[in-house]
């Protein structure tokens, strides 16, 4: 009596039925991580903003109303901005008490639906952070 050894068809279609769901779940699960892990940039960038918006107002009688201002030349915002991989910083809304912080993804990050874009605002020495909803300040 002859034994024949190997898979049959069906044995490898369950086994590539089961792959493609394990797939299906892990890498979108995957992807949204990594889209929460760049968040951190954004965190990092406008932060050091918002440093310097302070830095800048202790010395004169309201907040920088640009980048360029706040860096002092159009190349050190563009330097700035090409610092971050996943985001492009600007300022709006400047007066002698308030300001505006964006940061908007780029490349991939655009996805994070979730966080896109994250803004920084203070007012009269409020902070708000938006969008408070999901993980996206921390």
């Amino acid at each position: 009596m002859r034994r024949n050894r190997g898979f049959t068809l069906i044995e490898l279609m369950v086994v590539l039925a089961v792959i493609a769901i394990i797939a299906a779940i892990a890498i979108p699960a995957f992807t949204k991580q990594v889209q929460r892990s760049h968040r951190a940039d954004a965190v990092r960038g406008l932060s050091d903003l918002q440093l310097r918006e302070e830095r800048w107002r202790a010395s004169n009688a309201t907040y920088a109303a640009d980048m360029d201002t706040l860096l002092g030349s159009s190349a050190a915002t563009t330097n700035f901005n090409n610092g971050s991989t996943y985001y492009t910083f600007s300022i709006s809304g400047t007066s002698a008490t308030a300001f505006t912080l964006t940061a908007t993804p780029k490349g991939a990050q655009a996805n994070d639906s979730e966080c896109n874009p994250m803004t920084l605002s203070i007012s009269n020495s409020i902070v708000t952070k938006s969008p408070t909803t999901g993980r996206c300040w921390n």
